[in-house]
């Protein structure tokens, strides 16, 4: 096997998953809040990162009671290091964003601990979001 066959390892960086379903970043229900200027403010600490970060939407994430909903998903390094996908509930305001940023900036999920502010507002996923949607019969 040649060195040009072999695919070079793949490091995924880790990524914060933005909920922006029906309550999430929705101006209707939240009017005070900013909801693109949240999303814009992530995108380009993910455009300044080097690569380290990334950002997604999603239609609907799940616990829509605990809008604004993120999740933090660690990157390559944060998940053999035993990370996993942190949801973060309530993230509305410019404090919370600081504390998301501040965390990935540290490694994420599996590197570093979440700020204590930011681990107040962990929350738990539901079942139909965990399973990609899929009920069981």
């Amino acid at each position: 096997m040649s060195a040009a066959s072999i695919r070079p390892y793949c490091v995924r960086p880790c990524t914060v998953v933005v909920c922006r379903g029906c309550c999430c970043g929705n101006v209707r229900k939240y009017p005070a809040i900013d909801h693109r200027w949240q999303l814009d403010r992530l995108c380009a600490a993910a455009a300044d990162s080097g690569g380290r970060l990334a950002v997604r939407t999603s239609d609907c994430l799940g616990p829509c009671g605990q809008a604004n909903v993120m999740v933090i998903q660690p990157s390559s390094d944060g998940r053999r290091r035993g990370g996993r996908s942190t949801w973060i509930g309530w993230a509305m305001d410019d404090a919370c964003t600081d504390d998301i940023l501040a965390w990935v900036a540290a490694g994420g999920p599996g590197i570093a601990e979440p700020p204590a502010t930011l681990a107040l507002q962990l929350v738990r996923p539901q079942r139909a979001a965990r399973s990609g949607g899929r009920r069981r019969a």
